[in-house]
């Protein structure tokens, strides 16, 4: 097998991916540092929502609060309640029509402290910036999800070029710095090599392509993904509810004799209490924090949720403390409970790798980890640059040149189990092998 046959192709494809994914991945990188500490800069930019009081101090139930809502709000309908664990206020989530949402904070005595726009504020806003560059376009989310799996490609490729290259046991010759730039590069590409692609892989649950995909397939294979019960077709997108069971469909409630012509949440006639879903909640061992959503018709339920993703300040638990739980909007009674233990492998898997990716899966060490990596990868993306301006000129770029031979037998194997794995980055290569295969069969002939 010829060296240079072999070297070269994951040299150019490591080369032009670099030069072609480093905006959209330093962006990911530094959004993701942002995101990364969302609790910290909430508590103390939010400190009047979170954990201020009212001027009101009169004591008022959770359900007159959200009729007060109703009343102040016009044209916004409660969709659900968080019920925090102190210090926090109470966080109600109200949309309308047009889909806008706010959140409104209720403090001890369920007193209206304050409103946000949900949009605006920072954990969203930096979600946003991390998932579609604030267009919330899905050719955006497209561009964002190859562009980590190329990642994935970018680390196997440098490691092989490092090893191939023996760049760790070779030393540069006298006066040169190209030599240790590229070795330098090469220990941080290292360094973080497993631990991140360990973030990579657990930031596609939320992409486009394969999440939707992988999700999918959790779905048809129960024993694998989230647990053997099957319903209806979920009437409500909650991001609360955790990411196993989100696409679960909800069990109805048993309403005859309930019957009637209202569309909204929460004045269905005969409908439970807030309080009397929160006093079942408890007698069911599901403690505070929690989310209470609310059914979106009549034959909906009150759906409360405890989850370990939520990107929710004050309200994320561990994944082992994952509750969804199914309560008849009419006798309160609980319809189904599903726990961690529930869950499939690939609900596990994600319910696991999610707050793992956001950072909060085992506290502060991992936030320190994250950050740790995510720099090293800035470092590692910079020194590599750097490593080619020192020998690069401007007659003569030095950019990799193409050996107009076939691609090697691993170099397809490598390439076509990744493809596999991410369906998006094989789609890529396979554009891109044809472009090379058009460019060896022309030149080629030029020989001929």
């Amino acid at each position: 097998m010829n060296t240079k046959n072999t070297f070269n192709p994951f040299r150019r494809l490591h080369f032009y991916a670099a030069w072609f994914i480093t905006p959209l991945l330093l962006t990911l990188t530094i959004s993701g540092i942002g995101f990364l500490f969302y609790p910290e800069v909430e508590n103390n930019i939010y400190k009047m929502e979170f954990f201020g009081q009212s001027d009101i101090k009169e004591m008022q139930s959770v359900d007159e609060a959200i009729k007060e809502i109703g009343d102040k709000f016009e044209g916004y309908t409660v969709s659900k309640i968080s019920l925090m664990d102190e210090p926090y206020n109470n966080r109600v989530t109200i949309i309308n029509d047009k889909g806008d949402s706010r959140y409104i904070f209720l403090d001890s005595n369920n007193q209206i402290v304050a409103s946000q726009n949900t949009k605006y504020t920072y954990s969203n806003f930096m979600r946003n910036f991390h998932s579609s560059l604030f267009t919330e376009s899905t050719f955006i989310r497209y561009l964002v999800e190859l562009t980590a799996c190329w990642a994935v490609f970018l680390i196997v490729s440098g490691i092989y070029m490092t090893f191939k290259k023996k760049l760790l046991v070779n030393k540069s010759k006298k006066g040169t710095n190209t030599f240790k730039f590229q070795k330098i590069h090469a220990i941080f590409g290292l360094a973080i090599a497993i631990p991140l692609i360990v973030i990579v892989v657990t930031g596609l649950p939320w992409s486009v392509f394969m999440g939707s995909h992988i999700s999918q397939f959790g779905a048809e294979h129960p024993e694998l993904g989230r647990t053997e019960l099957r319903y209806n077709p979920p009437q409500s997108d909650v991001d609360e509810i955790p990411w196993a069971t989100r696409s679960i469909s909800q069990p109805a409630s048993n309403h005859d004799n309930h019957h009637h012509s209202s569309n909204t949440y929460t004045n269905i006639p005969g409908q439970q209490t807030l309080e009397g879903i929160m006093k079942e909640s408890q007698n069911e061992n599901i403690p505070r924090p929690y989310s209470i959503v609310y059914p979106s018709d009549e034959t909906g339920v009150f759906t409360v949720s405890k989850g370990s993703n939520t990107g929710v300040t004050g309200l994320d638990v561990s994944p082992y403390e994952e509750t969804t739980a199914y309560f008849d909007q009419y006798s309160g009674k609980l319809i189904a409970k599903i726990n961690f233990d529930d869950y499939g492998i690939i609900g596990k898997w994600f319910t696991w790798g999610i707050p793992l990716h956001e950072g909060h899966l085992f506290g502060v060490a991992n936030k320190i980890i994250n950050l740790v990596v995510c720099i090293a990868f800035l470092v590692a993306i910079a020194l590599g640059f750097a490593s080619w301006m020192k020998r690069a000129k401007f007659d003569n770029l030095d950019l990799p040149k193409r050996v107009n031979k076939p691609w090697s037998i691993g170099l397809i194997i490598t390439l076509l189990i990744l493809g596999i794995l991410m369906p998006l980055f094989g789609i890529s290569i396979l554009v891109i092998f044809i472009i090379e295969s058009i460019l060896y069969y022309s030149k080629k002939n030029n020989y001929a």
